[in-house]
């Protein structure tokens, strides 16, 4: 059968289609940059337990923070976890007392990739993650061994954080995510994050097509810190750094300056860890620097030194740090932490400007 003829349109209205056809572009447009704007911007946490929101932005939104050290979950502490067993199970009030716990995951969680060419390498099966996810509410990946295993191990562990619902920040699929801090939002309180690795090997980088770990580079460190506060809103920054010299009980003059640097321009508290010893803590015009809280959940170390680490509580408002303390961690050779509750470790309050001593308070 014979197609029907089509009926040609008159000038006028090919002229309107083709103002209606420009319409539906720019609309698409619009639509697909702001979906890029969204995308970009960084992560908003849902809190795991709500903080009280008061009627008036009066400085009193508050939150608190609870931050550990070094966390392997390769080797024996996965073992543990294999066999049914929970490697926080003595800290689980203490990761709890705050409104979001934070750690550095010193491994990389993936079931591929292939090994890096150095002395240690660390990959932790991904059922770890539902005990880790069970305590934590977000993990640094800036150290030298999340990119133990290549960059197709990176990525799966990337995606097992998403699905496990655990954030992360100072790593990425690219340069731009591993730099973007991530934003914790407790009442009218928010709190930046971001994550820097100083520590060998720097193949491990995020690059703008690859992914890998934020480097501590000090201009781009200050940079962050300004776009947390002017492109993010963030009331408060905390850089948490991966730095310093292994086996060392005091900080090396590059972390005193940087930890200065970053506090000049605009970090309200300073964390760090890798050394595998903690490393003390100071003020530095008001502001708290704990230079390194060591490791957490970790075996293979031998030494009370090695197998002692922190772990710091900190309460914040829009105005800044009110009070801090910490609670000493002693580590089995199972790489299990035990909390030492006899032990006296570093704590203040804004307004004291001496660091006390003080055994565990719950």
């Amino acid at each position: 059968m014979p197609e029907k003829p089509v009926p040609q349109p008159c000038d006028a209205s090919r002229a309107g289609r083709g103002r209606f056809t420009r319409l539906v572009t720019l609309v698409l447009v619009a639509g697909l940059l702001c979906l890029v704007v969204f995308a970009a911007a960084p992560p908003a946490v849902a809190p795991p337990r709500s903080v009280p929101t008061p009627s008036e932005h009066s400085g009193s939104y508050k939150a608190r923070l609870v931050f550990v050290g070094d966390v392997m979950l390769d080797n024996l502490p996965g073992e543990a976890i294999t066999r049914g067993d929970d490697p926080f199970a003595e800290f689980a009030e203490v990761l709890a007392s705050g409104d979001l716990a934070v750690g550095n995951l010193e491994c990389v969680v993936s079931t591929t990739g292939e090994r890096d060419r150095k002395p240690y390498a660390f990959r932790a099966h991904p059922r770890v993650l539902p005990v880790l996810a069970r305590h934590f509410g977000a993990v640094t990946l800036a150290n030298n061994h999340t990119g133990d295993f290549g960059h197709a191990a990176f990525l799966e562990q990337l995606r097992f954080l998403r699905k496990h619902k655990v954030p992360y920040f100072g790593g990425g699929k690219d340069v731009n995510e591993a730099r973007s801090p991530l934003l914790l939002i407790r009442g009218g309180l928010r709190v930046a994050l971001l994550g820097y690795n100083e520590f060998n090997p720097r193949r491990f980088e995020a690059g703008p097509h690859w992914p890998g770990v934020a480097w501590s580079v000090d201009e781009q460190v200050v940079a962050d810190i300004t776009a947390a506060r002017s492109i993010h809103n963030a009331d408060l920054v905390i850089p948490f750094m991966h730095w310093g010299d292994e086996g060392e009980t005091k900080p090396n003059d590059q972390q005193k300056a940087l930890a200065r640097l970053m506090i000049d321009s605009g970090a309200d508290l300073v964390v760090g860890a890798h050394p595998h010893r903690t490393q003390g803590a100071e003020y530095y015009k008001g502001r708290l620097i704990v230079y390194s809280l060591a490791n957490f959940v970790f075996d293979g170390f031998e030494g009370e030194e090695a197998r002692t680490g922190w772990v710091l509580r900190i309460t914040l408002t829009t105005r800044g740090l009110v009070e801090w303390d910490t609670a000493v961690a002693r580590i089995d050779e199972r790489g299990t932490p035990r909390l030492a509750k006899d032990v006296r470790s570093p704590f203040g309050r804004a307004g004291v400007a001496e660091i006390g001593l003080r055994a565990f308070q719950k």
